[in-house]
């Protein structure tokens, strides 16, 4: 086999082990990772269009330092997923040694990344219309909405459906 092919085989039994042990709240970070770099994307080219609008105002455009900031925020996000998902585990695990029936999900976790999925989506929708881009404000409605309801629904301690 050759060592490209050997990456792959690895790559692929690494993904089907952790998409196995996350079930659906794999692809749901898939859709935020991705959501993410659409939003530093979206957010420097809003930038850089704000500094040609305002060419004598500094306090406009794209510098290393906001862009340093963003990723930052970006990596507590995960961090606060990852703490999420302890809190499942812990839960789940400290259930079924006290011998208490619990529904094998992780509610936690994948209601925090829900949330922050739709706090990203919300930030490209703003970016895009920072850049001039048309954007229907029903779309923008809905996402907060939704993203209300997720609040609603952790807040009352219910699930996800």
């Amino acid at each position: 086999m050759k060592h490209i092919e050997m990456i792959q085989v690895f790559l692929s039994g690494a993904l089907a082990y952790i998409s196995a042990r996350l079930g659906i709240l794999f692809p749901v970070l898939l859709l935020l990772m991705g959501m993410m770099a659409a939003d530093y994307i979206t957010g420097m080219m809003a930038g850089k269009v704000e500094a040609a609008a305002h060419p004598d105002d500094p306090s406009y455009g794209w510098n290393s330092k906001k862009g340093a900031v963003g990723i930052i925020k970006k990596v507590g996000y995960l961090c606060v997923i990852a703490v999420a998902l302890t809190a499942d585990y812990v839960i789940l695990n400290a259930a079924s040694s006290l011998g208490f029936a619990v529904q094998k999900t992780a509610v936690f976790g994948l209601m925090v990344t829900v949330w922050y999925l739709l706090n990203e989506m919300l930030s490209v929708i703003e970016n895009a219309g920072r850049m001039g881009a048309p954007v229907p404000a029903w779309l923008a409605d809905y996402i907060a909405v939704l993203k209300h309801k997720v609040e609603e629904n952790k807040q009352k301690g219910g699930n996800t459906k």
